[in-house]
C-alpha cells in the first residue's frame, strides 16, 4: 500500500530525513520507534503534506499514486490520515459541524453524495457510544478544555467517521493514562482490517501492548536502521537505542 524509497526531506536548510526507505502492505500495522530528533514526526508530516517540509529527493506512493504531487487535501481524500500528538483545537467551530464538513469534504473529493443530516446523526452516536463519548461533547468547540485523553478519542472518533485507508498515530499514548488509553487502543484496534493499513510512531512499547505491530521499525539518523517483529520493541524498551543511534 505505502512505499517510500531513498526519501529525503528538510526543515528550514536542515536535512532531517537522509534517505528513509519502507514498506507497508495493506492489512498491516507497523511501528517506528526511535530517539527523540530521528525525524518520525517529520516523516508523518512529510507524508501528509504539511507546509514547510521540503522533499529533496526519493518517492513516497500510496497504492502505487505519487503521494508527494498532491495537495494535503488530495491526500486526506485518498484516504490518509493524521492522528497529531498534540491535538488541535478549533473554538468556534462544533465537533459535530467540523466531522460533517470533513466527510462532506472527502466524500465530494471522491465524487460520492453527500451524507444527509439523519445519517450523519446516527453514525456518530453510534461511534461516539463505542468510544464511550458523551454525545453533549460533541456539540462543543472541537477539543476546547477537553482533557489529554478526551483529545485523543476525539481523533480516534475522526478516524471511525472518515474511515481513512491509511492511518499515521503520532504518539497517540502520550499523555493518557491507562483506561483512556485502553478505549483508545480498541478504537484503533476495531480498525484494522485487510484493505487499511496503519502506522504507528511511539517512544515506548507499552502503546504496542494493546495495539499489535505486524512490524517494528528503528528510525535513528533520519533512515530506518533495523527492522523486526513485535519482539525487537522490547528489546528497545531493555537496551534503549544508543548501538542504533551509533549505527545511524
Amino acid at each position: 500500500m505505502l512505499r517510500i524509497e531513498n526519501l529525503r526531506a528538510s526543515v528550514d536548510g536542515k536535512e532531517i530525513l537522509k534517505g528513509l526507505s519502507l514498506e507497508v502492505p495493506a492489512g498491516e500495522v507497523h511501528a517506528i520507534m526511535g530517539p527523540n530528533g530521528a525525524g518520525k514526526s517529520t516523516l508523518s508530516y512529510v507524508l501528509t503534506g504539511r507546509a514547510g517540509y521540503e522533499v529533496t529527493a526519493g518517492t513516497a506512493t500510496l497504492d502505487g499514486e505519487d503521494l508527494l504531487a498532491l495537495a494535503p487535501d488530495e491526500r486526506a481524500a485518498r484516504g490518509v490520515f493524521l492522528s497529531f500528538q498534540y491535538p488541535l483545537e478549533i473554538p468556534g467551530v462544533p465537533a459535530l459541524t467540523f466531522l460533517r464538513t470533513a466527510l462532506n469534504a472527502q466524500r465530494r473529493a471522491r465524487g460520492e453524495a453527500e451524507i444527509t443530516a439523519p445519517e450523519f446523526l446516527k453514525l456518530a452516536r453510534a461511534k461516539a457510544a463505542a468510544l464511550k463519548i458523551d454525545f453533549d461533547m460533541l456539540k462543543r468547540a472541537l477539543n476546547v478544555g477537553f482533557s489529554g485523553g478526551e483529545k485523543k478519542r476525539m481523533e480516534i472518533l475522526q478516524m471511525a467517521m472518515l474511515s481513512p485507508r491509511f492511518l499515521i498515530l503520532d504518539e497517540t499514548d502520550s499523555g493518557l493514562d491507562i483506561d483512556a488509553l485502553r478505549i483508545v487502543s480498541e478504537g484503533v484496534n476495531a480498525l484494522r482490517s485487510p484493505e487499511r493499513a496503519m502506522l504507528m510512531i511511539t517512544h515506548y512499547q507499552r502503546l504496542l501492548d494493546y495495539i499489535k505491530p505486524d512490524r517494528v521499525h528503528v528510525l535513528a539518523g533520519g533512515r530506518i536502521v533495523a527492522s523486526g517483529g513485535p519482539e525487537l520493541a522490547h528489546e528497545l524498551e531493555r537496551e534503549g537505542y544508543e548501538r542504533y543511534e551509533a549505527a545511524a
